[in-house]
C-alpha cells in the first residue's frame, strides 16, 4: 500500500523512518504531476515544498500551531497531508477544491492568502493573539515565490523581531523565484548565502570533526549549526536578518526532511522569533519543470504528465499577446518610453519589450506600491512610464495611484492585464475593482478596448498624455476579431443603429460583442436599439449622455463590479446633466465570486447576452404599461 494512502492527517506522518518519508516524498511528487496535469494548477511551486512541508507538519501540530502560507499556491502539499487527497480530481474546478487555502475546506487552513507578502502581519496578529489569550503553540509563516520582495513583508518582519518571546517560526522558501527569477537587492543577498562555498565547506568540517565526538557530537554539532552569531556570519554576513535583530537558522537544503526538521525544533525550542532560511528547487522532481526557465511551471494548463507539453497544440492569441506586440512597436518609436511590472514579466508580456528594451525595462518584484511611485519619479524626470499589473494587484497601489500619479499630474499609463472575471484561481484574483478604484481618481483617462486594433491605438495615444495618468483595462481571455463601427459620433464608436432605436446598449470593451449579441436579441423581439463603444470610458463623454437621452432605455454592460463601475458613472453623470433616461447596469454584483471557469461564472451572476436582453426587454416592458396607464389616467 502506498505511503501516501494511509496519511489521512499530519498525525499519519509521525514514527515514519527517513527511507520512509524519501519514499512518500517521491509519490507526492508523482500525485501532483498526474492530476495537476489534468486539471492544471500551480505546479512548479509544489514541487519545490514537499520535503518542506513534511517536515513542518512532523514539527509542529497543525491547526494548533497556525501554518499560514505566502503566496498560498504552495500549499498543495498542505492539502494533501490534511486530508484532502480526493479533491484534486476537481482541482480550481466549480464546486471542487480551490487552489488555494480555503478554510470552507479544512481547520487547517488559517488564510485564504492568495496575495502575497501578508503572511507574515498574518502571524505577527496570530501570535500576538496566542500570547494575550495565554495559547500554547507557535505560528509559522512559510514565505517563498518572491514574497520577501514585498514591503508589507519587511514591515512586519520590523514588527515581529523586536517581540523577543513571540512565538514565530519564518520559513523563507527560497527558490531564487517569483515567477521568474527573483530580483533586488533582498534577492541578492539570499542568493549570497546560498552560494557562498565557505560556509558549506567549513560547515561540512565541523559536521565531520564534531560529529564524531563521543557522546557530545551531535548536540554540539546542531548547536554550531543553528546559532545565530557565529561561523556563518564571519563567513558568509547576512545582515539584514541580524540587523533587525532576528535569530536566523541556515541556509538549510529544503530537500533534505531531516535537515530541516532539525532547523525547524531548534527554532521551535528558541521560543521566540526565528527565521529557517530553506533552499529548494522549483519544480523539483519534475525534469521538463526544471528545465523550464521562465516559470519552472509556476502555473500549467493541461499537460502531458511525462513530457509537460501542453495537451492542445492550439495556443489562442490572447489581448497580453496584442499588447506585448504594440508595446516593442512603441518602443521602437519613443526612446523616452519606459516599462515597468512587479514580477510579472512574462505574464504581462512586457517580457518582449525587455529583450528589445533591456536598459528601458523595469521588473521591481512584488512591490506593486514601489512599481507606481517609482512610474511617477520616471515620470517627472520626462520619461513616460508603461506600468504593467494584473488588475487586481491595482488594488495595493491605489495610494500611490492618486497620491504619487494623479495628484502631481503625471504622465503613467497603466496596464491592467487579466480584467474581469478570470474564474479558476478564485475570489481574489477576479479583477473586478479596478473601474471603482480608478473612478474615484481625479483626472484619470480609462480605455476598455473592444478588440485587437483598438487596444493598439489605446495604447498610441496613453503614451502621448503627459499630464494625467491613463489606464487600459483587458481580459485574459483570447482577443475577439476585430468589430468596425458602423458610424462614429463626437469620440463614440456606434456598432449598430437600428432605424427606430429604443434602447441604448454600451458595451464596455469585451462586452462590446456581448452587447452586439443583445441588440440581435431585442432585435427579434420588435425592440430596436443602439450598440455604443464609448472607447474611452473615462471621463464620460458628453456625446454618450446626449445618445443616452434620445432612446428609452440605457443598458451598460461591463466586466467588473456594478457598484463604483463604468455604469454607475454613467448613470452619475446622467442625474448631474438632466438626463433621465432610465440605465440598467449589468456586471460583476459585489461580492466574492466562487472558483470556476469564466464561462460557468458568468453564467451565474447573469452577464450573458438571453439573461441581459431578459432584463431589457423586462425593463421596456414595464415602461410600455407605465405610459399606458399615464394614457389612461383622466386629465
Amino acid at each position: 500500500m502506498p505511503y501516501l494512502d494511509r496519511i489521512d492527517s499530519p498525525a499519519d506522518l509521525q514514527g515514519l523512518t527517513r527511507p520512509q518519508l524519501d519514499e512518500l516524498a517521491e509519490e507526492i511528487r508523482e500525485f501532483l504531476v498526474t492530476n495537476v496535469s489534468r486539471t492544471g494548477g500551480h505546479l512548479g511551486p509544489n514541487l519545490g515544498v514537499v520535503e518542506l512541508t513534511l517536515a513542518l507538519h512532523r514539527v509542529f501540530e497543525s491547526p494548533r500551531d497556525p501554518i499560514v502560507f505566502d503566496t498560498g499556491h504552495q500549499s498543495y502539499v498542505h492539502k494533501l497531508l490534511t486530508g484532502r487527497r480526493a479533491g484534486f480530481d476537481r482541482l480550481r474546478q466549480s464546486g471542487g477544491m480551490s487552489g488555494y487555502p480555503s478554510r470552507a475546506e479544512s481547520e487547517h487552513d488559517w488564510v485564504e492568502n492568495s496575495h502575497a507578502s501578508t503572511a507574515l502581519s498574518w502571524a505577527d496578529g496570530l501570535a500576538k493573539a496566542k500570547v494575550l489569550r495565554g495559547e500554547d503553540g507557535t505560528v509559522v509563516a512559510v514565505v517563498g515565490d518572491g514574497s520577501l520582495t514585498g514591503g508589507m513583508a519587511w514591515e512586519a518582519l520590523n514588527n515581529i523581531a523586536f517581540q523577543p518571546d513571540l512565538p514565530v517560526v519564518v520559513v523563507v522558501n527560497d527558490n531564487g523565484r517569483s515567477y521568474t527569477p527573483t530580483v533586488g537587492g533582498i534577492a541578492n543577498q539570499l542568493a549570497a548565502l546560498r552560494t557562498d562555498r565557505r560556509y558549506e565547506q567549513v560547515l561540512d568540517l565541523v559536521r565531520r570533526s564534531v560529529s564524531g565526538t563521543p557522546l557530545v557530537g551531535g548536540p554540539a554539532y546542531e548547536l554550531l549549526h543553528g546559532i545565530k552569531i557565529g561561523l556563518k556570519d564571519v563567513l558568509a554576513p547576512q545582515g539584514m536578518f541580524s540587523d533587525l535583530g532576528l535569530k536566523y537558522v541556515g541556509p538549510i537544503d529544503g530537500h533534505d526532511v531531516e535537515a530541516v526538521e532539525r532547523a525547524l525544533r531548534q527554532a521551535k525550542r528558541f521560543g521566540g522569533p526565528v527565521l529557517v532560511h530553506c533552499l529548494t528547487v522549483k519544480g523539483k522532481g519534475f525534469l521538463a519543470a526544471e528545465r523550464h526557465e521562465e516559470d519552472r511551471f509556476h502555473a500549467v494548463g493541461q499537460i502531458d504528465a511525462h513530457t509537460g507539453e501542453p495537451l492542445s497544440s492550439i495556443v489562442p492569441h490572447i489581448w497580453t499577446n496584442v499588447f506585448a506586440e504594440a508595446m516593442v512597436e512603441l518602443g521602437g518609436q519613443r526612446d523616452d518610453l519606459v516599462a515597468i511590472t512587479a514580477a510579472m514579466l512574462h505574464p504581462t508580456g512586457l517580457n518582449q519589450f525587455a529583450v528589445s528594451y533591456p536598459a528601458r525595462t523595469f521588473d521591481v518584484g512584488i512591490a506593486e506600491q514601489h512599481a507606481f511611485t517609482a512610474a511617477a519619479g520616471l515620470a517627472s524626470a520626462g520619461l513616460h512610464p508603461v506600468v504593467a499589473v494584473y488588475s487586481t494587484f491595482l488594488n495595493r497601489a491605489f495610494d500611490q495611484l492618486l497620491m504619487d500619479v494623479a495628484l502631481h499630474r503625471l504622465g503613467v499609463t497603466v496596464v491592467l492585464d487579466r480584467a474581469g472575471v478570470t474564474g479558476t484561481d478564485g475570489a481574489s484574483h477576479n479583477g473586478m475593482w479596478d473601474l471603482s478604484i480608478c473612478g474615484v481618481v481625479p483626472g484619470l483617462q480609462l480605455a476598455a478596448p473592444r478588440d485587437g486594433r483598438r487596444l493598439r491605438e489605446a495604447l498610441a495615444h496613453a503614451v502621448t498624455v503627459d499630464d494625467a495618468p491613463t489606464v487600459i483595462r483587458f481580459s485574459k481571455e483570447k482577443v475577439p476579431d476585430d468589430i468596425e463601427a458602423v458610424s462614429h459620433r463626437d469620440g463614440l464608436d456606434l456598432l449598430h443603429v437600428d432605424r427606430e432605436p429604443r434602447v441604448l446598449v454600451v458595451g464596455h470593451g469585451q462586452m462590446a460583442g456581448l452587447a452586439l449579441d443583445v441588440a440581435a436579441r431585442l432585435g427579434q423581439q420588435g425592440i430596436g436599439a443602439t450598440v455604443a463603444d464609448p472607447l474611452w470610458a473615462l471621463p464620460v463623454k458628453q456625446s454618450l449622455l446626449a445618445l443616452a437621452a434620445e432612446h428609452e432605455l440605457v443598458i451598460s454592460i461591463e466586466d467588473s463590479g456594478v457598484v463604483g463601475g463604468l455604469g454607475s458613472r454613467l448613470l452619475l453623470e446622467m442625474s448631474a446633466a438632466g438626463v433621465t433616461t432610465p440605465v440598467q447596469v449589468c456586471g460583476i454584483p459585489q461580492e466574492f465570486l466562487p472558483h470556476a471557469s469564466r464561462a460557468e461564472l458568468l453564467e451565474q451572476i447573469g452577464l450573458t447576452a438571453p439573461a441581459v436582453a431578459r432584463r431589457a426587454v423586462e425593463a421596456v416592458a414595464r415602461l410600455d404599461e407605465a405610459a399606458t396607464e399615464a394614457a389612461t389616467q383622466p386629465r
